[in-house]
C-alpha cells in the first residue's frame, strides 16, 4: 500500500466535531495514536465511538476540526485513507450466501490485491483465522465467532498499516472473544496499528492505551494502569459476603460510601476514606448480625474508574 512511511503517528486528531442537526455526537476531541500500538476507544453505547471511527475512515465528514490517518487528511484525502486502512464495522459486512473462500476472493478484488499475491494472502487469512476446515462452507451457517474472524481476515487482506475495529466482539461468546483478541495482539506484534472501539471493560485491559469517551467528550486518556492509579481519586473496597445483592441498599445509606455495586460475586464500594468506610461497614454488619464477610481495599477496575469519571463529568455539567 502507499501509506506514508515517514509519519510518527498513525492517527492525529485536533478539535474533531460531528453534529447531526443540533445534536453534537462528537464534541471537539483531540488525541493521537502511536504507530504499532493497540489503542482502545472505550465508552458506553451512544458515546460517540462509532461516529469518530467513521470520520477517521473517510466515511463521514467532520463538522469541524482536523485529522490525519496514516498521514492522509480525513477531509481532503478520504479515498487514499480507504485504500490504506482496514475497517471492520459493527454490523457483519460479509456476504452470507458466499463461501468463506468466495468472500475472501471478493475482498481481494475490492482492495485490488495484486494477482500474484491473491492466493498467498487467501491461504494466510484462512490459516490465521483457523478456517481450514470451513473454507468451502457457506458463510451464513457459521457461528458469530467464526464470522468475526473471517471479517477480520477480509479487512486485512491488503496488508494495511492501520486497522479500525468497531465493536468487533459485540455478541460474541467469551471464548471466541478471547481467540479474537489473540489474533489482534499477534497483528500488533507484527507492527500493525490497531484502533478498536469497545464497551467491554475487560477487553480494554488488552490495549496499550485507552481514551475514555462519554457524551462525545474524551474524559481521560492513558494506559490501563495509569487510568486505574492516576485518575481515580476515591478508594475502592471489595466486600465479600453471602447474598451480596441484599446488602447494596443498606450499604448505600452509609454516609461514608459514595456508591456500592455488584461486581461478579462481590460488592465494590467507592469511598472517600478507606478507614472510616471500613469501620462503618463493619458496624453495619455487626448490628445486622452478619459475620461471614471480608472487607479489603483493592486497585480499582477500569469500570470503577469509568463510573467515577462519569459522575465527576455529570457534576461539572
Amino acid at each position: 500500500m502507499n501509506t506514508k512511511n515517514d509519519i510518527t503517528k498513525a492517527v492525529e486528531v485536533s478539535e474533531l466535531e460531528k453534529k447531526f442537526g443540533s445534536f453534537v455526537a462528537v464534541d471537539r476531541i483531540s488525541f493521537q495514536v502511536n504507530k504499532g500500538e493497540i489503542f482502545g476507544f472505550l465508552g458506553p453505547n451512544g458515546a460517540g465511538k462509532s461516529t469518530t471511527i467513521r470520520m477517521l475512515c473517510g466515511i463521514l465528514l467532520p463538522t469541524y476540526g482536523t485529522g490525519h490517518v496514516s498521514g492522509y487528511d480525513i477531509i481532503k484525502e478520504q479515498k487514499l485513507i480507504k485504500q490504506n486502512i482496514g475497517y471492520m464495522s459493527q454490523r457483519f459486512s460479509l456476504y452470507e450466501d458466499l463461501t468463506v473462500e468466495e468472500n475472501i476472493n471478493f475482498y481481494s478484488g475490492i482492495y485490488s490485491v495484486p494477482a500474484d499475491k491473491k492466493k498467498e494472502r487467501k491461504e494466510y487469512i484462512i490459516r490465521m483465522a483457523g478456517l481450514e476446515n470451513l473454507r468451502t462452507s457457506r458463510t451464513g451457517i457459521l457461528s458469530t465467532g467464526w464470522k468475526q474472524r473471517l471479517a477480520l481476515g477480509c479487512a486485512i487482506i491488503h496488508e494495511p498499516g492501520i486497522l479500525f475495529l468497531d465493536e468487533p466482539t459485540a455478541g460474541v461468546d467469551p471464548i471466541a472473544r478471547q481467540m479474537f483478541w489473540k489474533l489482534i495482539k499477534d497483528m500488533a506484534k507484527r507492527g500493525v496499528t490497531i484502533f478498536v472501539t469497545t464497551h467491554y471493560m475487560d477487553e480494554a485491559e488488552n490495549c496499550d492505551r485507552l481514551a475514555l469517551i462519554y457524551n462525545g467528550d474524551i474524559i481521560a486518556t492513558g494506559t490501563p494502569n495509569q487510568l486505574k492509579t492516576e485518575f481515580m481519586k476515591e478508594d475502592v473496597l471489595s466486600i465479600s459476603i453471602p447474598q451480596p445483592e441484599e446488602w447494596i441498599e443498606r450499604l448505600n445509606k452509609l454516609n461514608t460510601i459514595r456508591e456500592t455495586a455488584l461486581f461478579g460475586t462481590m460488592l465494590h464500594a467507592i469511598v472517600d476514606n478507606e478507614k472510616s468506610a471500613t469501620g462503618s461497614i463493619k458496624e453495619l454488619f455487626a448490628r445486622d448480625k452478619a459475620f461471614d464477610y471480608e472487607v479489603r481495599r483493592i486497585q480499582p477496575s477500569l469500570e470503577d474508574v469509568f463510573v467515577s469519571l462519569i459522575k465527576s463529568y455529570n457534576k461539572k455539567g
